[in-house]
């Protein structure tokens, strides 16, 4: 036990989450009963759908590995008391960067491509969350209206550029040409490739390794880098962090262009991993799910990788769901999502009081 005042670490990271969870799900439950279906079948479906099979794992964590770069980008600007909500543009934009250099310079081979290509993703995400950054440090702007109002910009120009600078002449889809070099990325491609062996259909890839060490990268960014706890100082108290020395400017603008080249990383795994082309609508809301994959994670990069797991345990899930049910339609999935970002986010300290009450009478 703790300071008075002070649950447990197992209970403030553990209990109170999964009890969370739990509440959540059985409030879906009673939803899925309400439109006369059994909950119970509902729940097993959703599981063995996402779990039960290898094509079910790579569904997973495919979209998990989407929600783990944009947590991320989330969380480090949660750490320096920015909420950096424009991770869907920052994607988008990367997926720019990605697609142009994977087709400017599909003339040399793969190892020299991909790489580069990586980092034009990171690149072009940071320069476009970087310039929010500067509006707020420099001009005083509203993180949160300026990186609203740059999705709606990221969205309008990637369809300008695919239609009239990537699309092939005659072609009538929304999309580039495929990037030659990029089925090196697919675990089903170079298995098949390269070993001769067939595996199970599914959009995973190689960005799923690239997710762990983003991962590993912020934790030993923020817990054990001077650039880490300047930014934490900034975040916890902007005046004292301003008396210690800290340049608040500087913060903010590093914080964000750290942000938003995390985010552009999920360009990665849809353009180069998945798509192979620069296509319309590849973000497809990962940015705005990553917003409750960082509250649910508490800003730390352990809790992120668990909930994106979970949602993408929800998504795939539920995808088989609405396949095997048709009363449960993909609306229902999304008020499913819903209950447990409510419950696990807006609603995270709900039962804390009463815990709180029951561990200390235990403790006197």
């Amino acid at each position: 036990m703790g300071p008075r005042g002070e649950l447990p670490a197992w209970v403030d990271l553990g209990l109170i989450p999964l009890l969370n969870l739990t509440v959540a799900l059985l409030v879906a439950g009673l939803v899925v009963v309400i439109i006369g279906e059994n909950p119970l079948e509902a729940m097993w479906i959703m599981l063995n759908g996402a779990v039960g099979s290898l094509k079910g794992w790579g569904y997973l964590l495919y979209y998990a590995t989407n929600f783990v770069f944009t947590g991320l980008a989330v969380a480090v600007a949660f750490h320096a008391g920015l909420f950096n909500i424009g991770g869907e543009g920052q994607a988008y934009m990367a997926g720019v960067g990605a697609a142009a250099v994977g087709l400017g310079l599909e003339f040399l081979p793969w190892p020299i491509v991909i790489p580069l290509a990586i980092l034009a993703s990171m690149a072009v995400g940071a320069f476009w969350a970087w310039i929010p950054g500067i509006l707020q440090a420099k001009r005083g702007s509203h993180i949160v209206i300026t990186t609203i109002m740059f999705n709606f910009i990221a969205a309008s120009l990637v369809g300008y550029l695919i239609n009239y600078w990537f699309r092939p002449v005659g072609k009538m889809a929304v999309e580039s040409r495929e990037i030659t070099g990029a089925y090196i990325m697919s675990f089903r491609e170079v298995a098949r490739e390269f070993f001769g062996v067939r595996v199970a259909s599914s959009p995973l890839n190689f960005s799923v390794f690239l997710a762990i060490i983003a991962a590993f990268a912020v934790w030993y960014l923020l817990w054990r880098t001077k650039l880490g706890y300047e930014i934490r100082a900034f975040g916890a108290n902007p005046s004292a962090a301003v008396y210690a020395g800290i340049k608040p400017d500087r913060i903010i603008i590093i914080t964000m262009a750290i942000s938003g080249a995390l985010a552009g990383l999920m360009a990665v795994n849809e353009i180069l991993g998945v798509q192979h082309r620069l296509v319309l609508g590849f973000v497809g809301g990962a940015g705005f799910v990553g917003i409750a994959v960082a509250l649910m994670g508490r800003s730390h990069p352990v809790g992120i990788v668990l909930a994106a797991l979970l949602f993408g345990l929800l998504y795939q899930g539920g995808s088989e769901l609405s396949f095997a049910k048709p009363g449960i339609n993909r609306d229902m999935i999304v008020v499913i999502q819903g209950l447990v970002i409510l419950f696990m986010g807006a609603l995270e300290y709900a039962f804390r009081p009463a815990l709180a009450m029951l561990f200390f009478k235990a403790e006197d």
